[in-house]
Parts: C-alpha cells; sequence; structure tokens
C-alpha cells in the first residue's frame, strides 16, 4: 500500500469503491484508438453518475469532495483496477481553475459535460517559438465589442483533433508585455476559422496536433479571469488531485516493474549482470517516488504548499520512465527492432512503443529544464532568470 494502515473511514471508503469498481468494471480496454476513446468516456459518464467522479471536486459541481486520505485511497484503487478516472487529464487541470477563477455561469457551463466526458477538453499553450518560454507566446486575441478575434497557432496541441474545447492563453496585450497581457480563454473547437492538423510521431501514433486560428470568434463570456491577468490563471492550483494522484504512477509503474522483470526471466535476461544492476537501480526509484509521493501528501495535509517538490516528482517520473524503457529494450534485445502489430513482437510491441513515446517524457507537462530551473531557484537559492516572472 502506498499510505499508512487505513484508518476506519478509509478502510469504509475502500471497501465501498472497491465493490462499485467490481460491479461496474467496464472491461478490458479496446485496441482501436476511437474504440478506446469511447470506452473511455462511457466509464468517466458511469462515474459522474454514480458519484464516484473528480475526488477532490465540491460536491456542488458534481466531485466528491473527499478527505486527502480517502482521495489516496480513490487514486490507489484506480491504478490496482486498472483504471483512469477519465480520458483526458486537463480535465483536472482546467476544471479547478473555473472554479478558483471563472464565473458561476461558467461553472454550470462547463462542469458537468466536462466531468462525465460528454465535451472533451485540450491545452493551447505551446506555440512553434513559445514551448519552454511560453511568455513569448504569439497567438494575439484583439476584442471587439461582446467577442475577441483570435489569430495565430498553437502546437503540440494534445488530442486536439477529438477535443470539443480548448483552454487557451493568448496575447490581449503588446508582444513586449510578457506576462502582463495575456489573458485565458476557453475556446469551441468547432468554431469557424479554426484547423487542426495531427502530427504523426515515431511511435507510428498522432497523438499531438498543431492548430491554427484565422479570425475566430470567441465570446469576451468565455475569458476566465480579468483581461491581461491570464498567467495567474494559467498557475492557478490544481487542487488536490494534483497532490494525491502521485499514487496511480507509483501502482503502475510497481505494476510495469514486475511485468518486465518477470519477461526478462522468460527471455534470460536476467542473468546480464547490468540489467541486473539497472533493475536494481529501477526498483529503488519506484521507493523514492512513493517516498517523495508521501512528502507531496504530508505537507498538503499539514496545509502547506508543497512548492517546489512537485517539480522533484515530476522530473523523477519523466528520468525515470525513459530509463525503464531504456532497460527493456535491452530485456528483449533484438526484438525491439520489430515495431507493434508485427507477428514476432514481444508482447505486441509494448516495449518498442513504450521506448519511443517516453522519449518526449522529459518534455512534456514542463520540461526537465524548467524543471531543473524551479529547483535551482526555489530550493537551492539560486539566482533567477530575470526575463521570467517571480514563481512564488
Amino acid at each position: 500500500m502506498i499510505g499508512e494502515i487505513d484508518t476506519p473511514s478509509d478502510s469504509e471508503f475502500r471497501g465501498n469503491l472497491r465493490t462499485f469498481l467490481r460491479e461496474n468494471h467496464p472491461g478490458k480496454r479496446p485496441q482501436g484508438s476511437a474504440e478506446r476513446l469511447e470506452w473511455s468516456r462511457r466509464w468517466a459518464a458511469v462515474l459522474a453518475d454514480r458519484g464516484y467522479a473528480a475526488p477532490g471536486w465540491p460536491k456542488r459541481w458534481g466531485g466528491m469532495e473527499l478527505s486527502l486520505s480517502n482521495q489516496l485511497v480513490y487514486h490507489e484503487e484506480m491504478a490496482q483496477a486498472g483504471l483512469k478516472p477519465h480520458p483526458r487529464n486537463g480535465v483536472f487541470t482546467v476544471g479547478p481553475v473555473l472554479m478558483q477563477h471563472g464565473t458561476v455561469e461558467q461553472c454550470e457551463r462547463f462542469l458537468g459535460p466536462m466531468l462525465r466526458a460528454d465535451e472533451l477538453w485540450c491545452q493551447g499553450f505551446s506555440e512553434p517559438n513559445a514551448g519552454s518560454d511560453l511568455l513569448a507566446l504569439r497567438t494575439r486575441a484583439v476584442r471587439d465589442g461582446d467577442e475577441y478575434i483570435v489569430n495565430g497557432q498553437k502546437i503540440w496541441t494534445s488530442r486536439a483533433d477529438t477535443s470539443d474545447w480548448m483552454y487557451a492563453l493568448v496575447r490581449t496585450g503588446t508582444q513586449s508585455s510578457r506576462q502582463n497581457g495575456l489573458s485565458y480563454l476557453l475556446i469551441d473547437m468547432r468554431s469557424l476559422g479554426i484547423d487542426v492538423r495531427p502530427i504523426g510521431d515515431m511511435t507510428g501514433t498522432a497523438r499531438f496536433c498543431e492548430t491554427f486560428f484565422q479570425d475566430v470568434h470567441v465570446p469576451v463570456s468565455n475569458r476566465v479571469g480579468l483581461e491581461n491577468e491570464g498567467w495567474a490563471v494559467a498557475r492557478a492550483t490544481l487542487g488536490h488531485e494534483r497532490s494525491t494522484a502521485f499514487v496511480g504512477h507509483v501502482i503502475q509503474y510497481r505494476k510495469v516493474l514486475d511485468e518486465l522483470e518477470q519477461l526478462a526471466k522468460e527471455l534470460g535476461s536476467n542473468s546480464d549482470p547490468i540489467l541486473r544492476q539497472e533493475f536494481a537501480y529501477l526498483e529503488s526509484a519506484v521507493l523514492i517516488m512513493r517516498l517523495n509521493g508521501l512528502r507531496v501528501f504530508g505537507s498538503v495535509t499539514r496545509q502547506v504548499d508543497p512548492g517546489p517538490i512537485s517539480s522533484i516528482s515530476r522530473l523523477f517520473l519523466g528520468q525515470f520512465e525513459k530509463r525503464l524503457h531504456e532497460v527493456a529494450m535491452g530485456v528483449i534485445g533484438a526484438y525491439g527492432l520489430v515495431g507493434r502489430g508485427d507477428p514476432l513482437s514481444i508482447q505486441r510491441g509494448r516495449w518498442v512503443w513504450g521506448f519511443l513515446s517516453t522519449r518526449g517524457s522529459t518534455i512534456g507537462a514542463g520540461t526537465a529544464e524548467i524543471q531543473r530551473n524551479t529547483l535551482g531557484e526555489r530550493v537551492l537559492g539560486l539566482p533567477g532568470d530575470p526575463g521570467m516572472p517571480n514563481a512564488d
């Protein structure tokens, strides 16, 4: 188990949740991407309709409003059952942002369909020349009465081609205004003037897209927060989910590492002394992830902002994912040359796909360089980048 011994409340909740998952488990996830998405959407709707969605959200908006220890149990049991509570992780980013910075009307309009996965969301932050330096973004929104006219381009937009809405940062101030000239808009992806183009990657899939905006009309009522104050909205706290979701990662990779170790035994790769040393490191790394996650959880329990501890977790996870799949390539040897779908592939090519996809683990959701900068400035006290806003 991830946490300490269950309290009576935790034990009762764990039992109820296990019963619910046993009676309502959606079955094995389909292989096709379209079928898998619909399967995930149906599961999200079941969770929302039965009161088992969004463990940290207020009940007013369809959440469970669980204690932090119950949230730990929730994520732990979901991971043990091999289930995700929603097809898009972004719902637990934009949802809390709306609750904190949005209007009641925005919450009433968007949160219910968002939670049931009736409407899917994507994030529109990165641009071709504004990735790590997000404050250099150039997509512009010019106000015209009760609307903004948006022109520009976003890139690396995960699942934009199957999304209904985008939460986007746009420039409403001058280009030199940096963080003081950004606004946070909710953009209907069905609007005229939006062109979404999937980007193929080396896994053979197209999980990312580039999105072009040409004279796209967005109602001012879809702005979250004040004009030119979108940077604060974008950096808004993500609520309790951010502090407890580490549980799913730890359990997921505990299972994946067990499976890789078993495969090494079956293939005879476990006799290689170098691979045995790598497995020793990975065993230690899973334990480190668990302990650091509990440290984050402890901070939140004491009502202390975990701050840069979350950057430690993100940085460590990205490095771990890459190294795990590099070890997997050593385990399967020449089979690493065989792609997914090939009848000769090991376990349907899962390790090859994982190796290719985790090349981006230290880029997405905040690059390793950004995480190191945060740790350098806020933990080690090193001088900050004068071009970046104060993180506090």
